[in-house]
């Protein structure tokens, strides 16, 4: 029988019962109960698994009247007895925030209440038991009628274990999915400290010293280090994408994705799957995004789309590469043409460091899924890594990221504009380009220390489109010295063309500071490259510019 596909189911009960199709990851519960941590931390990017994996989780080990054992008989858990012992022997609290993105910290706090009560909800026969007081009661009636004040909401994981523990007699699991959602929220809504403090008490309260805790598991997409959320708690085992621990237990490895290939007898396409949703990696293992094979599989006779980026807005990310500097803008094109960036990745995030930092940006791009760790060496405590574009998923995003920083004129002035360079038509790119720049100037800080670089992060984004048909370089050496930019032609006979930018100084003007470029492109002989490569027609461009006023000057090779 032809096997369902699970697309947006992330319980995992519904999910066997209805006879979907299950990648068996069930061996993260063998690895949980070897872990000797008492709280472990496991941040992934999202629709990689998370909720799904701590709902198999709560099945697993949680004490019910119902027996779920047989959920796990036809999984790779079931054939070690010693881990089967396990199964539903402990009280469960189980709290996901997936769903919690207000645009307040009074709506926020509203929704973290709910998602609390709902819990309690779920345990509410502890209100008939004998081992609750009636103390116990007026907290757990006063959580359920949400009468409860600040502080009893903040203690609330803490004390619902408690008396799931009186109960029960047994110590209770804890776990808590997409914990760093609301402070995301928090961040960029303007309520970052209010939410933090919240998560803070919330977690410390059920994972430090809860004498009440058998195992805490945290999932997340960030290790977040404002207020020292984790520092404090029992012994905790916090194990990001770069550390080998759980490498294969989220996301899909190219076994299981050649696997559901297979079984919906569309193989034949592994190739072009590969580029367009390979490419993480995981501690050791190269992982496949699950999200969006599931979806391709399900629509694979409409071809290939981005279906993992466009499950959410992607703000957050849009908002920091905007804002960043130039070198930021500079990095992502040549991301963007397939090269790598080395980089020092901390794997604690801050995010007051990710709006004056462009090191935390790179870090929390790549925790986030936006980016790959191709290469990494722990040096002194601190992960180096070369880092890369995933996939042509991810490479999606980012180019639409650089379109919208022109998203002040159409699409078809764009080409319009882009192909007047490309054919020598000058003048006409020099009116076009201008209005470009003055409709975009609140990206760029033309009147800064030095603004040649914001002119060229502005072309460079700009140059993005024509990556099918030329080469873009940047600040490489040619001849006797490093040109700004040259777009080379992938056919000979088309047009190279050389740019080099110059701002007007002290007794300059606009026409001498162009012709002092244009006499760098000489003297420096930057057209050698063009020419080694058998391109016989060439323009030198000299930009030069002085706030939002800017002359080119062009010279025919």
């Amino acid at each position: 029988m032809k096997k369902k596909l699970a697309i947006g189911i992330s319980d995992f009960k519904m999910l066997i019962d209805n006879n979907c199709y299950y990648v068996d990851k069930s061996l993260l519960i063998k690895e949980l109960l070897d872990d000797g941590s008492g709280v472990v931390l496991l941040p992934r990017p999202r629709r990689f698994g998370k909720t799904l994996n701590l709902s198999m989780l709560r099945y697993f080990f949680e004490k019910t009247i119902q027996d779920n054992k047989y959920l796990f008989l036809n999984l790779k858990i079931a054939k070690n007895q010693k881990y089967m012992n396990k199964q539903g022997k402990y009280p469960v609290i189980f709290i996901t925030f997936k769903d919690v993105k207000s645009s307040n910290w009074k709506d926020c706090f509203n929704n973290l209440k709910i998602v609390i009560k709902n819990e309690f909800k779920r345990h509410i026969y502890l209100l008939d038991s004998n081992d609750i007081d009636k103390y116990d009661r007026q907290y757990f009636e006063s959580i359920l009628e949400e009468t409860a004040n600040n502080a009893q909401f903040e203690s609330s994981i803490m004390m619902l274990s408690l008396f799931l523990n009186k109960h029960h007699k047994e110590n209770v699991i804890i776990l808590i999915d997409e914990y760093d959602m609301p402070i995301q929220s928090g961040y960029i809504n303007n309520y970052y400290n209010e939410v933090i403090q919240f998560t803070r008490n919330l977690l410390s309260g059920g994972l430090k010293d809860n004498i009440n805790l058998e195992k805490g598991v945290v999932t997340g997409i960030l290790k977040i280090a404002k207020e020292s959320i984790f520092s404090g708690l029992n012994n905790p085992n916090v194990c990001t994408i770069l550390n080998y621990d759980y490498s294969n237990s989220f996301g899909l490895l190219e076994e299981e994705v050649e696997e559901i290939l297979n079984f919906y007898k569309i193989e034949s396409n592994i190739d072009n799957v590969k580029k367009w949703y390979n490419g993480y990696v995981f501690g050791e293992n190269v992982i496949y995004n699950p999200w969006s094979i599931i979806n391709y599989v399900n629509k694979w006779k409409e071809g290939f789309r981005a279906y993992w980026i466009n499950t959410s807005s992607n703000d957050l990310v849009k908002e920091l590469i905007t804002r960043g500097g130039p070198e930021l803008k500079q990095d992502l094109e040549l991301l963007i043409k397939g090269e790598s960036l080395a980089r020092i990745i901390n794997e604690d995030i801050i995010f007051s460091e990710i709006e004056n930092s462009e090191d935390a940006i790179w870090g929390f791009l790549l925790f986030c899924g936006y980016l790959k760790a191709v290469e990494k060496k722990l040096i002194n405590g601190k992960f180096h890594c070369k880092l890369e574009i995933p996939n042509l998923e991810v490479k999606f995003l980012y180019e639409e990221i650089i379109m919208n920083w022109f998203s002040g004129a159409s699409s078809r002035n764009m080409k319009l504009m882009l192909e007047s360079l490309t054919t020598g038509d000058i003048d006409i790119f020099e009116e076009m380009f201008s209005e470009y720049l003055s409709k975009s100037l609140s990206y760029f800080d033309v009147g800064g220390k030095e603004p040649e670089k914001f002119y060229h992060a502005f072309v460079l984004g700009l140059l993005i489109s024509l990556n099918e048909n030329y080469e873009i370089k940047s600040n490489r050496e040619s001849g006797y010295g490093r040109y700004d930019i040259m777009i080379i032609p992938k056919d000979k006979n088309n047009l190279g063309i050389i740019i080099e930018f110059k701002k007007v100084r002290k007794n300059e003007t606009l026409e001498t500071a162009a012709d002092l470029a244009l006499l760098q492109i000489k003297e420096k002989e930057y057209k050698k490259e063009l020419i080694d490569r058998g391109i016989v027609k060439i323009i030198e461009l000299g930009i030069s510019f002085e706030g939002k006023n800017l002359l080119l000057k062009q010279r025919v090779i």
